[in-house]
């Protein structure tokens, strides 16, 4: 019999391939988005010395819903004031595995509209 994988485990691993192809500089840090069923999580990463040089989520927002699209808008606009205040014009998305679309894309929209280069 074939153990089938989760849906979390195949994510992983279109994570991992996607990482295979985007990386984080000074310069043009990685935006990675992490989403789960309650919550949305961003993170601005430097890839080269593994820091993470603003991050935003919707549990620290406090937000009533953190799963919904609104929630995500917020987390994305939140996230680009804090590249702002950093100094950090362009980042490079990466979306963790998840299809760009609903909360994600929401996401990357709320931040490009709030100024950040995607």
């Amino acid at each position: 019999m074939i153990k089938k994988e989760s849906k979390n485990e195949t994510r992983e691993i279109r994570h991992a391939r996607i990482r295979k192809n985007l990386s984080g500089t000074k310069e043009m840090p990685r935006l990675n988005v992490f989403r789960s069923n309650a919550q949305i999580y961003a993170q601005v990463i430097d890839d080269v010395t593994g820091t993470t040089l603003a991050s935003s989520s919707s549990r620290e927002l406090k937000l009533a819903n953190g799963g919904n699209v609104e929630a995500a808008k917020a987390v994305g606009k939140d996230i680009a004031e804090k590249c702002k205040k950093a100094k950090i014009n362009k980042v490079v998305f990466d979306r963790g595995g998840y299809l760009y679309h609903g909360r994600v894309s929401a996401l990357a929209d709320a931040a490009r509209e709030a100024g950040l280069e995607i």
